[in-house]
């Protein structure tokens, strides 16, 4: 037999790797001779850089940044087996794994790490980068992270504006002429599955800010302070953030790749599967088991498990779900190859206990479902 597991990490409990690593144990509990393809997976989110470092046998580069509050952090960036190609997870410098809960402030927080770490692998020479940037703990339209590589954003004083969305509203001019100019001799693509645009009701501050400690009131400060970031960024180079698609990806930091590098944006599943080379090993495989950590109505929209079933369909491969929890109507996903979806939970538990006991019970799910599957 031939299982593929290729799941996405389940947030606050496992990493893709780990996944696949405790599926893979439990499997050869019960079928110690199956051909298991084990690739780790991510969707532009947090654990897709290690998922591509892993699956191309590249390497990780450590490096101190600036955190989202300000304060040092010790962050990574990998680079490909290619040797050519640098992964950075914006997560690692400007991520919500860096601000405990009680301190989670949108109006404060800045993406300034994100660009030393851009700044840091540009001084090792490398001119390609790929960008995940799920995870964010920011919503500064990507301001920090242009100061950090030179651009200057003036005050009416003629003062650099301080740290996060807050300040945006200060912003009265654009000045690039200390803007890194290797910038502008590299490729950049980013890997998100954030269609949402930079402003509006739909926009970075009002659908994201909340779960970065925003009130509805400071949803409404930000909006506007991005909507004036907007129309100074829309003088200065003509683009229009305001309604573009993926701008208000990662709290704005979208829009400013869209306004000022060579990008190009991509569905970060599909640079995932694309890199592990998933195709390559679908002929003739019998089962294909995904998850995350939370199967619901938002793994229709670029989600990895909806992502990968999609490719499997295409080899006839049948595909299980494995998520923390499973929120779903299982008949919505027959289309795309899926036949079932199971939840971690064995019974009545709070998410601490789930998260707590997740190592046995994802063993103890992937061994149920192989069981049954095979069980001929």
């Amino acid at each position: 037999m031939k299982i593929i597991l290729a799941p996405d990490s389940f947030k606050g409990s496992m990493s893709a790797t780990e996944v696949t690593q405790f599926m893979t144990e439990s499997i050869r509990e019960v079928y110690p001779l199956a051909e298991i393809h084990a690739l780790p997976v991510g969707d532009g989110g947090e654990g897709t850089m290690e998922a591509l470092v892993n699956a191309t046998t590249g390497q990780f580069i450590p490096v101190n940044v600036t955190g989202p509050l300000g304060n040092k952090v010790r962050a990574q960036y990998g680079i490909l087996g290619d040797n050519e190609t640098c992964v950075i997870e914006m997560a690692e410098a400007s991520g919500l794994k860096h601000v405990p809960e009680h301190r989670l402030n949108a109006m404060l927080t800045t993406t300034f790490g994100t660009g030393e770490i851009i700044k840091h692998a540009l001084d090792n020479g490398y001119t390609k980068f790929m960008l995940a940037i799920g995870g964010s703990a920011t919503n500064d339209g990507g301001a920090g992270m242009l100061q950090a590589l030179g651009a200057q954003l003036i005050d009416d004083l003629g003062n650099q504006i301080n740290f996060g969305g807050d300040n945006l509203q200060h912003i009265k001019q654009i000045d690039l002429s200390s803007f890194d100019d290797r910038i502008a001799h590299s490729e950049f693509t980013i890997a998100t599955d954030v269609q949402n645009p930079f402003i509006g009701p739909d926009g970075a501050s009002h659908v994201f800010a909340k779960q970065k400690g925003a009130s509805e009131i400071e949803r409404q400060q930000l909006d506007k302070y991005m909507a004036h970031w907007a129309n100074i960024i829309e003088s200065y180079t003509g683009i229009r953030l305001h309604t573009l698609p993926g701008a208000g990806a990662a709290g704005g930091l979208g829009g400013a790749f869209k306004a000022f590098f060579p990008s190009h944006f991509e569905d970060g599943i599909q640079v995932v599967i694309a890199h592990t080379h998933l195709e390559s090993y679908l002929p003739n495989a019998d089962l294909l088991i995904t998850g995350e950590g939370k199967i619901d109505f938002q793994t229709f929209f670029g989600k990895t498990p909806i992502g990968i079933a999609k490719c499997a369909k295409r080899y006839n491969v049948p595909v299980i779900f494995i998520g923390g929890t499973v929120d779903i109507d299982i008949e919505q996903y027959n289309d795309f190859g899926v036949v079932s979806a199971f939840s971690l939970s064995d019974g009545p538990r709070s998410l601490t206990e789930t998260i707590a006991n997740s190592e046995k019970l994802i063993k103890k799910a992937t061994k149920n479902i192989v069981r049954t599957f095979f069980h001929n």
